[in-house]
């Protein structure tokens, strides 16, 4: 039987993206995905990994004129792709699809940022290829799930290299021809194993996706040859890093006609499949506002999956405090605040209500149970049992409460490294940039 030809149907949705086609809630959605990347972006860029990937560029002589988000150093586009994408998901607080089965926007936008400042792009050009490129990432993560996922691989990494093509072969203006062939070089490079969450290398995958994708466009316009296939053939990367080919579900219907609207926004510093228990165990708390101590049992009921993403049982830094379901449940029990940043540090997994909380944990991994539920029971010393259950999978139906939840964010995140002014310049431009005429301003307002 002969394969679907999945790959030249994707290519040929994405090189026909226009303007005229995208409802005005995806447009007002793609301003909410900015103000998210860029808020995590900026905070991003003054970890150690942003340090380190920024010495290595310059000790490797990439000094160019493409910006890079919160910082003052200027670099060629594709070195800006790279250490972009890897300092926006360097926090692991940026949004999440789970179509997909990653995180969508950290590939999409360091390419087209990186791109569209070298070519003074307009903003409308840089949101019909955004939604090109996110639109794809859904479609081929539901082609490849679940079992690219359960294989150990990272799907931002690997799928997000496919979006980033999308997009960056949108604002080159690629025939769907060239996309295909794009496609094909993406596929060769497309990488990132699970094996690596909790150390730099998780947040390396986002940036090299990026730039994978904007190599491979980037190649395509210039003749480089590539199979047309590379999604559906055999060895091809459906058939060598998944046991499924679900093309129907690729070319399908999404929820609510796009895949944009079911973009999930964090407001947890942390994976998101810490945030249902992290709901359960602040809703408990606050209802019931109990002192830690008299905790006797907790039992936290999540989906399998999670036991080979975030269940790193005796966290000592910070960052695997991310990947800690015990960790991040004890910190909502205990009333630290998940959202900031500075709350994820080697400190809080030594304190001792926290680890003696982590010891009292024991975590029901269910089969057959949607990634985004989580359900509770704490006992107390007195017999009282305690019960709540979060979907952490539901997106926001109020746009305009999701805004204001994200202005939150965008301004406890840039506000500190950029200061006032400069933050209100760069939220500006975001709001602006279905009407910018060149999306460099956009890149040189995020900077230093």
């Amino acid at each position: 039987m002969q394969a679907v030809p999945v790959t030249a149907e994707l290519a040929r949705r994405a090189a026909a993206m226009a303007w005229r086609d995208l409802p005005d809630d995806l447009v007002e959605r793609t301003r909410q995905c900015l103000l998210d990347w860029f808020a995590v972006t900026v905070a991003g860029a003054q970890e150690e990994l942003t340090d380190i990937l920024v010495r290595e560029a310059m000790e490797d002589g990439a000094k160019g004129p493409a910006s890079l988000v919160g910082r003052s150093e200027r670099v060629l586009p594709s070195t800006a792709t790279l250490i972009n994408g890897a300092a926006s998901h360097a926090l692991d607080y940026d949004d999440v699809n789970f179509s997909m089965g990653g995180h969508p926007t950290v590939t999409v936008v360091p390419a087209l940022l990186a791109l569209g400042e070298q070519l003074g792009a307009s903003g409308r050009l840089f949101i019909e290829s955004f939604v090109a490129g996110y639109e794809t990432s859904g479609r081929i993560g539901r082609l490849v799930a679940p079992s690219h996922y359960q294989k150990g691989f990272h799907v931002t990494g690997t799928v997000g290299s496919f979006a980033a093509a999308a997009a960056a072969g949108r604002m080159l203006g690629l025939t769907e021809e060239q996309l295909a062939v794009a496609f094909g070089i993406a596929a060769t490079q497309a990488a990132g194993l699970k094996s690596n969450f909790g150390t730099m290398c998780k947040p390396l995958h986002a940036g090299t996706a990026s730039e994978h994708g904007l190599r491979a466009a980037r190649l395509a316009a210039k003749g480089f040859t590539a199979r047309r296939d590379s999604l559906e053939c055999d060895q091809g990367f459906a058939s060598s890093q998944s046991d499924h080919l679900n093309s129907d579900q690729a070319l399908g219907e999404p929820p609510q006609g796009w895949h944009l609207r079911n973009n999930l926004f964090k407001y947890h510093a942390a994976c998101y499949m810490t945030h249902a228990p992290i709901e359960c165990a602040k809703e408990i708390r606050i209802k019931s506002n109990f002192p830690p101590e008299r905790v006797k049992k907790i039992t936290l009921r999540v989906d399998a999956a999670a036991d080979k993403v975030c269940n790193i049982p005796h966290p000592t830094t910070g960052l695997e405090a991310k990947f800690s379901l015990r960790q991040t449940v004890a910190m909502a029990l205990t009333g630290v605040d998940t959202a900031n940043l500075a709350s994820y540090n080697e400190a809080v997994t030594q304190e001792q209500r926290i680890k003696s909380l982590r010891e009292k944990t024991s975590i029901d991994f269910r089969t057959d149970w949607p990634h985004s539920v989580a359900e509770m029971a704490i006992q107390l010393d007195d017999g009282t049992t305690l019960e709540a259950s979060h979907d952490a999978g539901i997106p926001w139906s109020d746009l305009g409460k999701q805004r204001q939840a994200l202005e939150t964010k965008f301004e406890s995140l840039v506000t500190p490294v950029l200061g006032p002014a400069a933050a209100k310049r760069l939220h500006d431009a975001i709001d602006r940039i279905d009407t910018l005429g060149d999306v460099g301003e956009l890149a040189r307002a995020s900077t230093k």
